[in-house]
């Protein structure tokens, strides 16, 4: 005999609904791991190169630093990653550099089809002389205040540019083109003070920036970051740069010719020195000469001016009257004791 099946057996062991109830049970499966994880989505590991500022339906509740952070899901907690208190962070700013479009239209632009005026001045600052200069400028900065941060969110980054830009022209319009670079070597060594507000250049950038920071911050639309340092590269314009290299050229070539003209000068001087210096060697040895001579020629008159023997004059007289005496053509004598005769020299026939 055959067993009777009970009704509705077939229908529960069909396959369809195996496959319902299959299908059942993974969809509750993954409901209950996609509720695990939305309700365990905000609990994570802040590493130490961040932080985190924990927002309650909106509202600035609290700031976790770095270590493990338990916070309720959303829409109930948001969770936001900054950087730490001590991390500095890098922003070059581009509002100070030359667009593209002036760059390409640097390379085209000539006499005949001169660049337009905003293309001609863009990323170009006008400097306290009159002079141009370019800079390019990365602020490293910190985020001090969280809560400031995250309520401008993606304005606070615009605004530090415009900050940056603002202090550049107010720095570089106060300042002589020889205190943002050197654009004339010549004057490195005569002006200390140029120099001097060349050192002070990036350090004044900074106490600028900051400055309008506070200010920010003091009418309460602070952006909750401070400007650590700055690094700044000071360029000329390429015409410029040109024409810079050319003065500089001349100065070199007019200082080569100074200094080769004082090299002759010196030389000159010292052949003339020495002409000098021989020359009085010379006269001093003649003078030596002629005064040993002429001591030697008056030796006899001098030691017979300085004589006191009367015979020894007498003698030298008679032996030396004759022979100059004899040297001459007539000699004439008188006596001195007698003066009875007097014989005069007659007119000659």
């Amino acid at each position: 005999m055959s067993e009777e099946v009970p009704r509705g057996t077939h229908s529960l062991n069909s396959p369809w609904i195996q496959a319902g109830r299959l299908a059942f049970f993974a969809l509750y499966a993954v409901t209950v791991l996609a509720a695990l994880a939305w309700a365990f989505s905000n609990v994570r590991q802040i590493d130490p190169q961040n932080r985190a500022v924990v927002l309650h339906f909106g509202a600035l509740d609290r700031i976790q630093n770095a270590g493990l952070l338990l916070a309720w899901p959303q829409p109930f907690e948001q969770v936001v990653l900054l950087p730490a208190a001590d991390r500095v962070i890098e922003r070059r700013v581009e509002n100070l550099l030359r667009t593209d479009e002036a760059l390409k239209a640097d390379r085209v632009a000539s006499f005949a089809t001169p660049l337009s005026d905003a293309l001609a001045g863009s990323g170009y600052l006008l400097t306290g002389d009159a002079g141009v200069v370019q800079l390019d400028v990365r602020v490293f900065y910190k985020v001090t205040d969280p809560y400031d941060f995250v309520l401008q969110g993606e304005h606070v980054l615009p605004a530090l540019d415009r900050l940056v830009t603002r202090s550049a022209v107010v720095l570089t319009a106060a300042r002589d083109l020889d205190t943002i670079l050197v654009a004339r070597p010549e004057l490195i060594g005569a002006d200390n003070q140029a120099a001097e507000r060349r050192e002070k250049l990036r350090g004044d950038l900074v106490q600028g920036i900051n400055q309008r920071l506070a200010n920010l911050k003091a009418s309460g639309q602070g952006i909750g970051i401070e400007v650590a340092r700055v690094d700044v590269q000071s360029s000329l314009p390429d015409p410029a740069v040109s024409a810079f290299n050319a003065v500089l050229t001349a100065s070199q070539q007019a200082d080569k010719a100074v200094a080769n003209a004082r090299t002759d000068a010196e030389k000159l001087t010292q052949t003339a020195n020495e002409l000098a210096d021989r020359t009085l060697q010379v006269a001093h040895a003649q003078a030596g000469e002629r005064l040993a001579k002429a001591s030697a020629d008056t030796a006899t008159v001098s030691s017979l001016a300085s004589a006191t023997d009367p015979q020894m004059l007498l003698r030298l007289y008679r032996e030396r009257m004759p022979k100059i005496l004899g040297q001459s053509g007539s000699v004439t004598t008188v006596d001195p004791k007698d003066d009875s005769r007097l014989i005069i020299q007659g007119a000659s026939k």
